[in-house]
């Protein structure tokens, strides 16, 4: 299966208007924005787990990251609630599983083969400062190495800054507006801007928190 596989198009996907499907693990369904594969997949999607739903144990070859969007996410690590962001490197194994139920954005077998790091953040907790470079917006990095930056951003109301995606880029609202052009986009929205492109984004009136990767998308079009 291949779906938005062209990386040198931009992709704005609506949460709106993408609907779920089923998985092959009963109580959990998903809403693709990008794959590449069948079961077995490069793929970014937002996966939606019924109360005491749970997948099979199994690995990540190809590393697994993740923000709970609601609800609680469970495996043997713990209880991950909302606003959390995980990294499990290639190699990790769990049991993934929701006792009361929750919502994921993830992808998967999009790291670096040789990452061994394991990442968990509270989003909610973790302390944001004020961009020198861009007035009205406030960030805190995530995770970077020399293949990729992830940040979360708080975005002022009314700001407007023009994002340049020299290896790509990928924006999910969290909370709030965001506008590109005359498209406006609201949480689990989700822009993938390609290599070498660039956008012009506006909060709205109230502002907007995102989560920002960049630098990712170049070995997708040999750039």
């Amino acid at each position: 299966m291949e779906l938005n596989a062209d990386f040198t198009k931009k992709v704005i996907v609506a949460d709106a208007e993408n609907p779920w499907r089923a998985s092959p693990s009963a109580g959990v369904e998903r809403k693709m924005l990008d794959r590449i594969g069948d079961e077995v997949a490069r793929a970014t999607t937002i996966v939606r787990f019924a109360p005491g739903s749970a997948f099979a144990p199994h690995t990540h070859d190809g590393g697994e990251e993740y923000i709970v969007l609601d609800g609680v996410f469970q495996d043997e690590a713990g209880d991950f609630p909302a606003g959390t962001y995980v990294r499990n490197p290639p190699t990790s194994r769990h049991t993934p599983s929701s006792e009361p139920g929750a919502t994921i954005f993830v992808k998967l077998w999009q790291f670096d083969p040789d990452d061994r790091e394991h990442v968990r953040i509270d989003m909610n907790t973790v302390t944001l400062h004020d961009d020198p470079s861009r007035a009205g917006v406030a960030q805190a990095t995530l995770f970077q190495d020399a293949q990729e930056h992830v940040q979360l951003e708080r975005w002022d109301g009314g700001i407007t800054h023009m994002l340049n995606a020299p290896s790509g880029a990928e924006v999910l609202v969290l909370e709030g507006q965001l506008l590109d052009g005359d498209t406006e986009l609201g949480p689990r929205d989700w822009l993938r801007v390609p290599p070498g492109g660039s956008v012009t984004l506006r909060a709205g009136a109230d502002g907007a928190r995102l989560w920002i990767k960049t630098g990712h998308l170049g070995q997708m079009t040999g750039e």
